[in-house]
Parts: C-alpha cells; sequence; structure tokens
C-alpha cells in the first residue's frame, strides 16, 4: 500500500501539475526576491511607498497573482492561496522594517547635522535698557518727591487759556505765534476766546505749566508740585532744538515762600542731578509766569568752571528758569496773592542728558541707535 500523502503535498504535486499553478509559484517566487532586493536599495520612505503600490497596489504584481486564484482547480486553491497570503505577509512585513530602519537613519543624519553641544553656555538675548530721556526723568522725579512733591500730569492738547493767558501771557506775546506753537483747528461755536493774532484756541501744549494752573485750580495750598511730560514746538530739529521733547516743570505755592526758599530747592536739585562738586548762579531774567525771574546756570563740569569749548569759554551752562510765581498768575486761579507766595521753574529732561554725558547734539537721544543708547 502506498503511503498516504499529506494535503500540503498533494497541493504541491497539484502545483508541479498543473501550468497555471507552476506559473503562478514563480510569480510568488520573482516577488519575493523582487521585494528582497528593492527594501536592500530602498533609501527614502518615498521609494518605499513606490516598492509597495508595485507589489501591493490595484495594479502590483502580487494583486495579479490573486486575481488568478479563480483559474487553478479547486483542490490546488487553498494552497496555493495560503502560500499567496504567506508572502504578502512577508512583503508587508519586510517594507514596514525596512520603513522603520530609513527613519532612524534619517533622524540620526539630522541629529548629526544638527548636534549640539549641551554643556556649551546658552545664547543670552540681548535686554532692551529704559531709555536715558525715561531714565532722567525719574531720577528728576525721585528727587522732588524725596522733598514732598507730587508728580502729576495732564493733557498734551490744551487751550490758550491754560497755555497762555491764565499764565500771564499776553494776548500779544510771541509765543502765541504760530510760529511757535501747534494750533489745533477748534469747531467749537461759541466762547471762543478772542486773539489779537487770530489763532485757534486749541493747540499743543508748548509747556507742561497748564498742569499748575489746573492744580491750582482745583486743589488748595500748600501746593508742592512737578509736572513731567512731552511738549511740543515747531522747531527745526538740529543740534539744540527738538519739536518734541520732554520737560519738568515745578510749582510751590505756600504760605511765606521766598526767593530763598527757591534758591535752597534748585541748588539741591542741582547737586543731586549734576553732582556734589557744581556751583549754581542765579541771572535775572523776564518769564511772564513769574516775577522776579531767573535763568540758572550750572558750573561746566567739563573744565571745572574754568573755561572751555564745550561752555564756551564761560566756565558756565545754563539749566533751566525759574521765579517766584507772579500774583496775576494766582487771581486767574482764584488763590489769595496777599496770603500765599510761591515759586515755579522748569527744566528740559533733554538739555539735562546733554549737559550731564556732553552730548553734542540732541537728535542723538531720538535716532532709537542701541549702540548709543545702550552706553546709559
Amino acid at each position: 500500500m502506498k503511503p498516504s500523502l499529506s494535503k500540503y503535498a498533494r497541493g504541491r504535486l497539484f502545483l508541479w501539475k498543473g501550468q497555471i499553478g507552476m506559473s503562478m509559484n514563480d510569480d510568488l517566487t520573482s516577488i519575493q526576491d523582487q521585494v528582497r532586493e528593492g527594501v536592500a536599495k530602498a533609501l527614502t520612505p518615498e521609494a518605499l511607498e513606490e516598492l509597495r503600490v508595485q507589489i501591493l497596489g490595484r495594479k502590483g504584481s502580487l494583486t495579479q497573482v490573486m486575481h488568478q486564484m479563480g483559474k487553478l482547480d479547486p483542490e490546488e486553491r487553498p494552497i496555493m492561496g495560503k502560500m499567496a497570503n504567506d508572502v504578502r505577509t512577508q512583503v508587508v512585513a519586510a517594507i514596514e522594517k525596512r520603513k522603520i530602519e530609513i527613519t532612524k537613519e534619517v533622524l540620526q543624519s539630522r541629529f548629526a547635522a544638527e548636534s549640539t553641544d549641551v554643556t556649551l553656555p546658552g545664547r543670552v538675548k540681548p535686554l532692551g535698557t529704559e531709555h536715558l530721556i525715561s531714565q532722567i526723568r525719574e531720577e528728576i522725579e525721585d528727587i522732588f518727591c524725596g522733598m514732598g512733591y507730587t508728580v502729576e500730569d495732564g493733557p498734551f492738547v490744551e487751550t490758550t487759556y491754560y497755555n497762555f493767558t491764565a499764565l500771564n501771557a499776553p494776548e500779544d506775546h510771541p509765543s502765541r505765534s504760530s510760529k511757535d506753537t501747534f494750533y489745533v483747528v477748534d469747531n467749537a461755536p461759541e466762547g471762543k476766546e478772542q486773539h489779537v493774532l487770530g489763532e485757534s484756541d486749541v493747540l499743543l501744549r508748548t509747556q507742561t505749566s497748564g498742569v499748575q494752573v489746573h492744580v491750582m485750580e482745583n486743589r488748595k495750598p500748600p501746593i508742592y508740585m512737578i509736572c513731567p511730560g512731552t511738549v511740543f514746538r515747531p522747531d527745526t530739529a538740529d543740534a539744540n532744538h527738538l519739536p518734541q521733547f520732554t520737560q519738568v516743570e515745578g510749582l510751590v505755592v505756600d504760605e511765606g515762600i521766598t526767593f530763598g526758599d527757591l534758591k535752597g530747592t534748585l541748588d539741591y536739585f542741582t547737586r543731586e542731578i549734576f553732582g556734589k562738586d557744581r556751583a549754581t548762579r542765579y541771572r535775572p531774567h523776564f518769564f511772564p509766569f513769574t516775577e522776579p525771574s531767573c535763568e540758572v546756570d550750572v558750573s561746566c563740569g567739563v573744565c571745572g568752571g574754568k573755561g572751555c569749548r564745550f561752555c564756551k569759554g564761560t566756565g558756565w551752562l545754563e539749566i533751566l528758569g525759574c521765579g517766584m510765581v507772579d500774583p496775576n498768575v494766582f487771581r486767574y486761579c482764584g488763590i489769595d496773592p496777599e496770603k500765599y507766595t510761591g515759586f515755579a521753574f522748569g527744566i528740559g529732561v533733554e538739555r539735562v542728558a546733554a549737559l550731564r554725558y556732553d552730548l553734542p547734539d540732541l537728535r542723538m537721544l531720538m535716532t532709537g541707535d542701541k549702540r548709543f543708547l545702550s552706553q546709559f
């Protein structure tokens, strides 16, 4: 009796006996070789995807083999089907394995190209600094706050009343001209103040003195205040002038205030802002807001008061204007000039910066050049 053949062995006999089965068997072997060679050569995920489509796609070689199953004898189909499924499983596994390997290789090459020594110090980003004008403004505020003054603020857009009239400036004063003031068109139909020069009664403030008037109208003495802020004038920007700059004005209103109080206050301020060794002098001057009025000079820090090119040989540098508040100003604000006296002063922050650091041109403060500003 002949030994019986297993199902797989019988399938092998059928494969070798049937022409279609033999052809499909050869095709499967060829596909395995093609996949083995293609996987070895593939260096990118795109190449692997192209190989997968060639083998497993709708028109792929393995898909074509599967479509021929119907032509096999019923006894051959299970054997060939199992072989085809095994090949498909092997193809998918080989492509997936190679895909993982390629991904690792790509990451490794990227890491090598972008390698970073984690022991190196980090890149420090440059930090911004407060602008020199802001620094000096805050320093001035600190000095006067230390003497008990308050810091007040007011609107940039003012009326001629607060910017000129209430400060005792006559209607024909040159400062009211459009050559010295930025006027804004005012469309209010009634209540306009009449001017000799015929300008609008709304303007960009040329000084922060208007804040002092607002404070005096709304607060009873004693008043000890400063009002720092931006002011505007139609000046052409040059080494000594800017159309927009920062001004700090101060006001004291109390009983028994004298010129000695003014001098003591400003002497202390100049020593704090410029140095303990700096001297001051007071020269008579005229301001509508004050009477008597003075301009204050500080001794030159470059030559020590001996005279040099920076101070034009005088040994002195002008820094601010000041004086005793004119009684007419008190009357505009409803304060009794017989009971109260006071003094006022005004100083340009940009000028302090120029004198303190020997800046040859005020426009340097407006350029935004970090190389310059980072020095302070």
